[in-house]
């Protein structure tokens, strides 16, 4: 019998993890995420994903503690060596993520090292920890954003370490592809959702102008964004490589 690939995603309890999680066990993956703070709903995702006849193992992680990587690994290594005889995994979705909003003029020191802490040093290391255990022939999947392509007002920090991610994900193809290892970005446009304070899911205002200024005429929804990291999963994406994929409907192009 052919043993299920497994992914490992952070930030996979709601939103768009949720989703990713979701499209990623409907493709006959096996899914470790990780979730801050709700631990109800992630019960919930791991209800879903047992109901598509798939195997779901779920922690709690801050991806901004670099220093607890390492007992996180230990621990995960620990219950896939029980469960499947090895401590590999397939698939590293990087989504775990909070949005700030400071003009550049009012940023302070702590908002920027919150979203440097997770979007980009939490990122490099948590990857950096994993690649021991990432099978050859894997998959990396960063989450990045429509705003490090196209800029609005207030989000200078958080888009810029998503501009960084950007980055970093084209060295990962580069130094990883010698073990088939392929690493590309998924750069969501305006998701309702209720990241960042929920303003693209409840603000009217805000929804009519992305509406106004994307060429599918509406706000997007998590179920836009999962089963494009999904397909970068599978055999089909296996030429795409070193890329930013960005799925916002057309927004500001």
């Amino acid at each position: 019998m052919t043993k299920n690939k497994i992914a490992l995603v952070t930030g996979g309890s709601r939103g768009l993890g949720r989703d990713m999680v979701i499209n990623l066990a409907k493709k006959g993956v096996d899914v470790v995420f990780t979730y801050n703070s709700n631990k109800a709903k992630a019960e919930e995702v791991v209800a879903e994903v047992e109901k598509l006849g798939q195997k779901a193992f779920v922690y709690q992680l801050d991806t901004r503690d670099v220093k607890s990587f390492d007992g996180f690994f230990k621990q995960l290594s620990s219950e896939l060596e029980k469960e499947t005889g090895s401590t590999n995994f397939d698939f590293l979705v990087n989504n775990a993520g909070t949005g700030s909003y400071a003009p550049i003029a009012d940023a302070t020191e702590d908002q920027f090292d919150e979203m440097m802490n997770i979007h980009f040093k939490g990122v490099y290391f948590l990857t950096q920890k994993a690649l021991p255990l990432l099978n050859d022939n894997g998959r990396i999947v960063n989450i990045s954003s429509g705003l490090a392509r196209f800029s609005l007002p207030g989000f200078s920090a958080y888009a810029s370490m998503k501009g960084g991610i950007e980055v970093f994900t084209r060295y990962l193809a580069k130094e990883l592809g010698s073990r088939g290892i392929r690493a590309n970005v998924v750069a969501p446009g305006a998701i309702a959702t209720d990241f960042g304070g929920g303003g693209n899911r409840d603000d009217e205002e805000k929804r009519a102008m992305v509406a106004s200024v994307t060429a599918l005429g509406r706000v997007g929804e998590p179920e836009d964004i999962g089963g494009v990291v999904a397909f970068l999963c599978t055999e089909e994406g296996g030429w795409i490589n070193g890329q930013r994929i960005e799925a916002s409907g057309g927004m500001l192009v």
